[in-house]
Order: C-alpha cells, then structure tokens, then sequence
C-alpha cells in the first residue's frame, strides 16, 4: 500500500492535519506499519503539488489540516479500481537472501533457511495472539491487515519447507559455489577427478 493513497483514503473521511492523519494510518492497520510523522508530511506536500488535497486554514492551536480534492478522489477511486500487481510489490528480499546464501562459498544455506523458519514461526505466533485478542467489529480493518500477515508467514513457511527439501536434493556444479562445502573444495574434488 502506498502512504499516498492511505492519506487520500483517510481525508476522504473528513480534513484531519499530520498526527491525526498519523494516528488514523496506525488504527486503521493495526499499529502493522508505523508510520513516521515526517514521511506523512512529506507526502501531503507532495499530494498537494500534484492537486491531489489542499491545505486548510490553520487551527487555534497551529495546526493545518487537509481536505481531499476532486482530483484526490478520482485518483483514489481509481488505485481502490486498479488490483495489485505482483511487480508494483517491493523486492522479495528473503528469496534474493537464500539466492545469494546459495551461490556464495562459506554460506550453511540449511542454517540461514533454519534461522528463518524460527523467526517466522515466533511472528506467526505472536500474529495469531494478536488476531485473537478482539473480535470486536470495529476491529475488522486491522484484523484483516493480521489475517494478510497470517497467511503471508504461512507461505513462508511452506517454501522454506519447499527450500529446504530442494537443497537436500541439490548437486552443485563442480567449481560454482553451492550450499554445501567452500567452492576450494569442490575445485579440488574436480581437479582429483580430473587426473583420474
């Protein structure tokens, strides 16, 4: 989710100024995605260069809120519109990890795949207590925030489970760095074989 359209959809609401706009961000995802006061006025400096809100007068108490334009709404309704594309997503940066663990010599690729199976396990957890904690229906927008969370590290479970049954299958190509012994060894192994 973009920070952009998150504040769009929160004036679309009624005006709010930074930290109201903050503090709704963090109800409506449960506290999931903290979001720091400075990217929330970054953005809404941004969203008013591009017509999306405009200021409003300021408070008594120094405070300017934003209202969504015509423009903000349009544009709003068309990312509500628009699904998500796997590539508008950031970067798997667990997948590159075990890519990289994989092809680098000196790397227990079962060590760093076991290190995440833990820590994910400990997130699933704790996620799982949290969804548990309220069932009130005023919680469902950050209940299902968890229950995206939930699913995402039972997924990553099973591929780590995926990962770890590949790497028991896997060969390395003599000489290319693998998950099992330094690529000196493999060289050497090679060489040996070689002169045979």
């Amino acid at each position: 989710m973009s920070i952009r359209h998150g504040l769009l959809a929160l004036l679309e609401r009624g005006h709010m100024y930074g930290y109201q706009l903050r503090a709704a961000f963090e109800e409506s995802t449960g506290s999931t995605w903290p979001l720091n006061i400075g990217q929330v006025y970054t953005t809404l400096a941004r969203l008013e260069r591009d017509g999306l809100v405009r200021p409003l007068p300021e408070s008594e108490g120094g405070q300017r809120p934003y209202e969504i334009t015509d423009a903000g709404r349009a544009d709003l309704a068309l990312w509500f519109a628009t699904p998500i594309s796997r590539t508008d997503r950031p970067r798997d940066e667990l997948a590159i990890k075990l890519a990289l663990a994989l092809t680098t010599p000196g790397v227990d690729v079962r060590s760093v795949v076991q290190a995440q199976r833990t820590a994910t396990m400990r997130t699933l957890q704790e996620l799982t207590r949290l969804k548990f904690a309220s069932d009130r229906p005023e919680d469902l927008p950050w209940r299902l925030v968890l229950d995206a969370m939930v699913f995402q590290s039972e997924a990553e479970i099973r591929w780590l489970d995926h990962c770890e049954t590949s790497l028991v299958r896997y060969r390395p190509t003599p000489g290319r760095p693998a998950a099992g012994p330094p690529v000196d060894e493999a060289v050497d192994r090679t060489d040996q074989e070689a002169r045979r």
